[in-house]
């Protein structure tokens, strides 16, 4: 197998777009780094091609092309990055299900990925997205998602629209705020459809999206300490609620 030598290749160069938002959107297409990542991606069927090193040991009947490391660096972010890059096709819409969870304008990847995991762990049927939350195809966001993302249902969508969509349809909606809520313990949730809405990393959610909710919720925590990062009070409340 003839094996890619040149950062240049026109293949690579065209791949290695992907690592743009906005390339990936068009192509309906991004990029996974490292066995894991490649091997939860071939799980779900939406690995596309394999991109490896020749001395890099991984058998798969995915169609495979050959690049030297320094080709490799061409398809990453990564300062030192791992021999194996997937090409993956964007994940399919599923249907919501009971249990969702609504993030409105979170913005660091990091803290999406640790949501994505603890929403894999607690059962969450589907992820809904504002328009303005951090893209999931961030390289961040799938590395620190441990390939998780592969495993849960992850939508976009206009959120007050989508909040009254779930009115209609039987949904409880819990919104997340530092005061002015109820502790979660309090809360006698009996509803079979429930949806949690967590907010900004700095703002939290926003006004209007609250006044659409059945009821706000707090987690209690020591006076000295403000508030969680979003990612450890959202793997909180899962799993009071899941």
């Amino acid at each position: 197998m003839e094996i890619i030598k040149s950062p240049t290749n026109k293949k690579i160069k065209k791949l290695s777009k992907l690592l743009l938002k906005k390339e990936r959107e068009k192509e309906k297409m991004f990029l996974v780094e490292g066995k894991h990542l490649v091997e939860e991606a071939n799980k779900s069927g939406t690995l596309i091609e394999i991109i490896k090193t020749e001395d890099y040991d991984f058998d798969s009947t995915i169609p495979t092309t050959l690049v030297t490391y320094d080709v490799i660096k061409k398809l990453t972010n990564s300062v030192t990055p791992q021999k194996i890059i997937g090409v993956v096709k964007y994940l399919e819409e599923q249907e919501i299900g009971d249990k969702i969870l609504i993030l409105d304008n979170i913005q660091d990847p990091g803290n999406l990925g640790t949501i994505i995991r603890s929403s894999v762990a607690f059962n969450v049927s589907t992820i809904v997205l504002s328009n303005d939350t951090v893209d999931i195809y961030n390289d961040k966001v799938l590395r620190s998602s441990e390939g998780m993302i592969f495993h849960i249902n992850i939508i976009k969508r206009e959120l007050e629209s989508f909040l009254e969509e779930l009115h209609t349809k039987n949904f409880q909606i819990y919104g997340t705020k530092v005061d002015g809520g109820k502790m979660i313990k309090d809360l006698n949730i009996d509803a079979n459809k429930i949806a949690i809405i967590m907010g900004n990393e700095a703002k939290g959610v926003n006004e209007r999206l609250l006044k659409k909710c059945d009821n706000l919720l707090y987690i209690p925590m020591n006076k000295a300490c403000e508030s969680l990062n979003v990612g450890v009070a959202t793997s909180i409340i899962l799993y009071e609620l899941f």
